[in-house]
């Protein structure tokens, strides 16, 4: 257990057993670093009003996470990273060692502050960062020095950003758009720490990834609960303008966003919505191709070994023609910004740097400037920019995940939820990105985007249906026939235990 004083203690493992371009979505008056009010105390005395999860929003309007307001918790990241990163800094830097993934250290911040802490406006808490040494390393392996790192996080506010996810994360974004900081569950931050050692070894080998790069694990202990926080890479820049976002798994079992997620600004869809608004799949030349789904078998074949499943290919589309119409727009002058956003800092942090590797070793993908984005077509033949990565792996194929799946199978086809088995999953999901969603482009129509293949509107697509509707075309009859039948390779597996035993 961590010691109550205020001194950084490290310990091996353990977490505790207590409770288990976007705009700010509340109140922004409290700012990190910067000194808060004195009303703004680290635990709300008032009941939120809605909540989604251990997200809610208390009676003044502003955002709150187990009863702690947005702003404070925001103040007591900033103040955490702040010391943590700096004391790490007086350590020699070494090899990682194994006993390095399981170290905790802890340090209390008492608001009248300390030898070691700076006083401040909220309730005392305490901060605990986990496996400092390893996440150094994981930073500095893509780039990211000590100083940028404090500079990103720690040096303007934090900004808030309205998605939540289903189980009613937080999110916020740095100023400068590097760093994505997410809440996360007590299990999935321990399922983080297990898997930091097979992390560490995947990245040694393969820094060019679309798995999430994690470049800290923190916990913020305040009012009796414990708030845990990811630090990761960002994947949609705000500073670039994005039409459509998809959240795709290759499942089709309530795989359709709902109406209330449509009313957003910017809705994430999924796959039946992917398949009914882009039947064609998107376009990319051969070698992007190639080396995009090399990438994804590649990070696949990682997240099978750790039995991790449920994850998806959250894909943002920036349509440069679109773009470029909006702009001549002038109902749409604010929209018009000509400078260009500036690149990220962290190495091999976008869609693009994280294919680029296998494309180089053959000398023949494009390494143009695209802002990050991988350049696509879709069937109109207009210029796409797609920003993407893997998200959602701190999900072990667990016993809770296999009776989900049961229960799930008894009243549906089996085969189409998208909780399965991590084998099978995986094989479904590069399948599904690979044959589907991203296209080749056939030689013969390179340069020439008005003669890409096109397929007829769709009819509505009902959830899990196994035969398509005659109208469909026949590239996605076969897509959808795909995702709803059961496979051979399955079954027989299936079979084969059952006589084994």
């Amino acid at each position: 257990m961590a010691s109550a004083s205020p001194a950084p203690s490290a310990v091996a493992v353990g977490f505790s057993s207590s409770d288990p371009g976007v705009p700010s979505c509340a109140s922004t008056s409290a700012s990190g670093i910067k000194r808060p009010t004195a009303s703004e105390v680290l635990y709300t005395s008032g009941m939120p009003i809605k909540k989604i999860g251990h997200r809610g929003v208390d009676s003044s309007g502003e955002t709150t996470y187990k009863k702690t307001t947005s702003s404070a918790l925001k103040g007591a990241i900033q103040l955490g990273i702040t010391h943590t990163v700096g004391s790490l800094s007086t350590k020699p830097e070494r090899d990682v060692l194994m006993q390095d993934f399981y170290v905790v250290e802890s340090i209390f911040f008492p608001s009248e502050g300390s030898n070691l802490t700076p006083a401040h406006h909220y309730n005392d808490f305490r901060f605990k960062t986990y496996a400092p040494v390893a996440f150094r390393y994981f930073r500095e392996l893509f780039g990211i020095r000590p100083d940028d790192y404090l500079y990103s996080l720690c040096s303007e506010p934090l900004i808030e950003l309205c998605s939540s996810g289903a189980s009613g994360s937080l999110f916020y974004v740095s100023s400068d758009d590097e760093f994505i900081i997410k809440t996360v569950q007590h299990k999935e931050a321990e399922f983080l720490q297990k898997l930091l050692p097979g992390y560490y070894m995947n990245l040694n080998q393969n820094p060019r990834t679309l798995l999430p790069k994690f470049y800290g694990l923190y916990c913020v202990q305040a009012g009796g609960k414990n708030i845990r926080i990811v630090v990761m890479n960002n994947l949609l820049p705000r500073s670039v303008k994005m039409h459509i976002k998809y959240d795709l798994k290759g499942s089709t079992y309530k795989r359709r966003a709902s109406q209330k997620e449509r009313e957003k600004p910017l809705p994430t869809f999924k796959d039946l919505d992917f398949l009914q608004d882009i039947p064609d799949g998107l376009f990319l030349d051969a070698d992007m191709y190639n080396a995009l789904c090399k990438t994804l078998q590649r990070d696949c074949l990682v997240l099978q070994s750790f039995k991790i499943m449920d994850y998806s290919l959250l894909m943002s589309i920036h349509n440069i023609d679109h773009a470029q119409r909006e702009a001549l727009s002038c109902e749409t002058q604010y929209l018009v910004d000509t400078r260009r956003p500036a690149p990220q800092k962290a190495l091999y942090s976008t869609a693009m740097e994280s294919i680029q590797g296998e494309a180089r070793r053959g000398g023949t993908m494009e390494t143009d400037d695209h802002m990050g984005g991988i350049p696509a077509r879709n069937s109109k033949g207009e210029r796409l920019l797609l920003y993407i990565g893997i998200i959602d792996i701190l999900q072990s194929y667990r016993f809770v995940k296999k009776l989900e799946h049961s229960w799930k199978a008894l009243v549906h086809d089996g085969d189409t939820v998208s909780v399965h088995r991590p084998g099978f999953y995986a094989e479904r999901f590069q399948r599904f990105m690979c044959n589907t969603v991203f296209k080749k482009i056939p030689c013969v129509h390179i340069g020439r985007p008005d003669v890409l293949p096109q397929t007829p509107p769709l009819e509505e697509i009902s959830e899990g249906s196994p035969i398509p509707d005659p109208g469909f075309s026949p590239i996605v009859r076969e897509t959808l026939q795909m995702l709803t039948t059961s496979t051979t390779l399955e079954k027989l597996e299936v079979a084969e235990s059952e006589f084994s035993h």
